[in-house]
């Protein structure tokens, strides 16, 4: 039986040797879904257990959701992006990564994740959907807290996977991914609209500033409430 598809996606399917395509468009928003991969084991289990017309559900609802996170409701707000194109393709070491509005997911991850596969990817691609969006200060602002506020859209979609750091946990702010993600959960607790409010300085360059700016607290200040706030009773 042929898939059915909602009233606002536009599906198109091409199949040439082992590779498939299907895309649609939305809001403006071209989104494109390719395994390149199809004769690996990981390859034909994101077919058979995610699929291409989930992993463009995926893509949109992502999209939808960090613009709520940023609090970007117009195209105005937002960057630039016309299209998002994710591809599966064997990538031996490594989970994802993000290139500007190209997402690669890896087939042998896929492939050896033990456990709900279709719930994973959904939080990796809330992770990667979110680097496509989001300003980095121009390349300036530290990894760590770009990855963290990557991590922060998937903790706040309800994605943590259950291997993550426990809130307060970690050595530095900028440490990255999980342990950041908690940090600016903290932060956002302390100034409601800090992520989306960082995420706005970050189109223009990078300062550390910026945490004093939208709370009246250094990061250092911010970061050692935050570790007291959970630490064990003595």
């Amino acid at each position: 039986m042929a898939p059915s598809f909602p009233a606002f996606l536009l599906p198109l399917l091409f199949v040439v040797g082992m590779t498939s395509m299907m895309g649609l468009t939305t809001q403006a928003l071209d989104l494109v879904v390719t395994n390149s991969d199809q004769g690996s084991d990981g390859g034909k289990r994101f077919d058979a257990e995610i699929g291409q017309s989930t992993a463009l559900e995926i893509l949109d609802s992502a999209s939808k959701f960090v613009w709520d996170t940023f609090h970007q409701q117009s195209a105005a707000d937002r960057k630039n992006v016309q299209k998002i194109t994710l591809i599966v393709e064997s990538m031996p070491s490594g989970v994802a990564f993000t290139a500007n509005d190209e997402i690669h997911l890896s087939s042998e991850y896929v492939a050896s994740f033990q456990g709900d596969v279709k719930t994973e990817i959904r939080g990796v691609l809330y992770h990667e959907v979110t680097h496509v969006w989001q300003w980095s200060g121009n390349g300036n602002a530290p990894g760590g807290l770009i990855e963290g506020i990557a991590d922060y859209v998937r903790l706040t979609a309800g994605l943590a996977p259950s291997h993550w750091v426990k809130p307060g946990g970690g050595d530095r702010w900028d440490q990255g991914y999980d342990v950041t993600a908690y940090f600016l959960q903290y932060c956002e607790s302390v100034s409601s609209g800090f992520v989306a409010n960082m995420n706005a300085k970050l189109a223009g360059g990078w300062n550390v500033s910026f945490f004093n700016d939208l709370t009246g607290k250094s990061v250092d200040e911010l970061w050692n409430d935050y570790k007291a706030k959970y630490a064990s009773p003595a």
